[in-house]
């Protein structure tokens, strides 16, 4: 098993989500984050409404850039389409169109059912 973490810009989310479901990938966590990559943003980048100094500039650089983090943890052999998905979707071609990680996952247990392993993530 394997969790697929991927930081997207906020307005991606919609057709993220919906490229994900059409592939078969129905459950996700979304979580709104901040952070900056090297390039550490482009002020005018930003559309969406935020809370005052959170996006001071300097030097037209920005203290944080908002973004949707996703977490979605499948089979290995799903691995491929999810970024595949993701990929497509996201890609714009611009700085910030976000990161994909994949990381193992050694143990998965289904707390109301007591399923481990795969059978607690279908």
């Amino acid at each position: 098993m394997k969790e697929i973490i991927a930081m997207i810009r906020p307005k991606m989310m919609a057709k993220t989500k919906d490229v994900l479901e059409k592939a078969g990938i129905l459950s996700i966590t979304a979580l709104p984050v901040l952070g900056r990559g090297k390039q550490q943003g482009i002020a005018n980048e930003v559309d969406i409404e935020y809370r005052p100094k959170i996006l001071e500039q300097k030097n037209q650089r920005m203290k944080y850039i908002p973004k949707r983090m996703i977490s979605i943890v499948v089979k290995n052999d799903e691995v491929d389409t999810v970024i595949k998905s993701l990929v497509e979707v996201n890609r714009t071609g611009q700085i910030g169109d976000g990161k994909i990680f994949v990381c193992p996952i050694d143990e998965v247990l289904r707390i109301r059912t007591g399923e481990i392993g795969e059978a607690a993530i279908l």
